[in-house]
This record gives structure tokens, sequence and C-alpha cells, in this order.
């Protein structure tokens, strides 16, 4: 065993660790039942939640309400409904989630939303939230019950003018009532620390859970990459120069990156994480093998 894997496995008997997961919706039956298998499969890990997106405007609203319902029968992993304000009035956002409440959702990942298609920059609907601080306070006004979970970006958000206003941001989230905040996905864990120091500085004391992607294919998590503006290290790509995403040994240096990256943050100090399952079991579970955490349900 190396120094790092066992430091990560004394952290896992002292400490112990929390994962969450998130996918996206399934627009058919056979796709809601592969996120069934998925779900039961990672169950006896104890993940905290699995969360399902939704689409600016509610795009994706009727598959993910339909995802929704099928995790909740599929398993006893709670499930958290992701919500944006993007393209929708106030009264129209809140129906979708009174719907998930209804449902049995304790948890809601309110977000802001990407711009509508066509659009650089977001507008707000003319009888919407203007961004996610206000959706929180809403949710939180009307059921201080749930949970709710905000997002972060270690990289700044694209649409931020400066990195302080970002962090501003952040805290207004928190103000208005947010639990804790999940990060976009990132790939220099320094840039996490960093950003974890700056929200400290700035007076935020509340949980920033990393995003972690995960996917056999480096390529395709490159071009999320661009769309989001996080950064790719040249000695990251570099992993994969000549490497297609048909060969095996692209799919194993994706996986040991990610697990790589896992037990680095968790021997500086992270004992939750959110991973991106791009809706696939296997490298959640050698994550959350890793960590120690098998057979904990």
């Amino acid at each position: 065993m190396t120094t790092l894997s066992r430091t990560v496995h004394e952290i896992a008997c002292k400490e112990g660790f929390r994962v969450s997961l998130e996918v996206f919706p399934a627009r058919t039956d056979k796709g809601r039942e592969s996120l069934c298998r998925l779900i039961r499969k990672l169950a006896p890990f104890g993940p905290e939640f699995v969360s399902v997106t939704y689409g600016a405007g509610g795009s994706s609203r009727d598959a993910t309400l339909e995802t929704i319902e099928a995790l909740l029968t599929a398993s006893d992993v709670p499930v958290a409904g992701h919500l944006t304000c993007a393209g929708a009035s106030r009264e129209e956002t809140l129906t979708v989630a009174e719907r998930y409440v209804e449902m049995g959702v304790r948890r809601i990942v309110a977000l802001r939303g990407d711009p509508q298609e066509g659009e650089e920059v977001f507008h707000p609907h003319p009888e919407g939230f203007a961004n996610a601080a206000e959706l929180t306070a809403a949710l939180r006004q009307r059921w201080p019950e749930i949970a709710i979970s905000v997002a972060a970006y270690p990289e700044k958000h694209p649409e931020s003018p400066t990195r302080e206003a970002d962090i501003a941001n952040l805290q207004a989230k928190f103000d208005a009532g947010a639990d804790d905040a999940l990060t976009q996905f990132f790939f220099d864990n320094d840039d996490f620390r960093r950003f974890v120091e700056d929200v400290r500085e700035a007076g935020v004391s509340a949980p920033v859970i990393p995003g972690i992607m995960l996917t056999p294919n480096f390529y395709r998590v490159k071009n999320f990459a661009a769309k989001c503006q996080a950064s790719i290290p040249d000695w990251l790509e570099a992993r994969f120069a000549g490497e297609e995403p048909e060969d095996d040994v692209h799919a194993l240096l994706a996986g040991a990156y990610a697990i790589e990256q896992v037990l680095d943050l968790a021997a500086r100090g992270v004992r939750r994480f959110h991973l991106f399952t791009m809706n696939r079991p296997q490298q959640a579970e050698a994550i959350c093998r890793v960590l120690g955490m098998a057979g904990r349900s």
C-alpha cells in the first residue's frame, strides 16, 4: 500500500468520507431503468444523495421529474432535484419545487441556469428570479425543512467580472439560506485549495464540496471544460496524447486520474465529494472503494 493510500485508509477508519452523486435525466424507460441499476449498484456505499440535473428553462423538466420518481422507488438513497430559474417565472419555478417536495425530495440544488439558447449572457425572465440567491431565499422561506445546495466555481464563473464578485455571489447564496455548495468540476487540486482559502478569508464558513468529473472519455471532458471555461493542465492533457477514446488505455487513464485526484484531496483534508457520474457507475464505485466506503450501508 502506498503512503497516500495508507493515509486515506486511516482517515476512512477514523472519520469516514461522504459522497454524493449526480446524474442527468433519462428520456426513455430503458434509460431510467439503467439509472435505477446504477443507484442500486452504488447504494451499498451509502451515498449522501443522488441529484438529477434540470435543463435551462425547464427543457428537461418532464424527464427530470420522471427520473426522480424512478430513483425514489429504486433504493433508499435520498434523491435531490436540480432547479434553475432561467426562462421561467417565479410561479413556474416554485411549482416545480412544490412537485419535488410532494414526491419526497428533501434536497434541492438551486441554480440560476445557463443563458437561453442563442444568448451569450443570462437575462432573467421578466417575472422570474434574477439569480440563484433569490431562488434560494424563496425556497428557504417556503420550505424551511429541506436542504438546499448551490453552485460554486473554483476558477470563477465565466460571467463574473472578478473573483471577488464571484465569491460575494456565493456568500449571498449562503446568506439566503443555502446549506452547502457543490463546485464545478476542476482538474488542478490547487485551484480548489486556493478557492476554498479565498472563500474562508471572505468569511464564508459553510461547506464547499468539490465536484469530480468521471468519464472514460477525456476528449468529451475537454469539450465540457471549454464550454464552462474550466482549465485543463498541460501535464494532464499530455497523458492522453496519441490515445483514442476507444482504446482501453484511454479509459484506464481517465479512471486513474479521477482516483488520483480524490485521494490527493482526501489527504489534503477533504471529507465530502460530489461525483459527476455521467450516468455510469464504474468510476464512482471505484472511488467509493478507494475511500474505504465498501459495505457501509
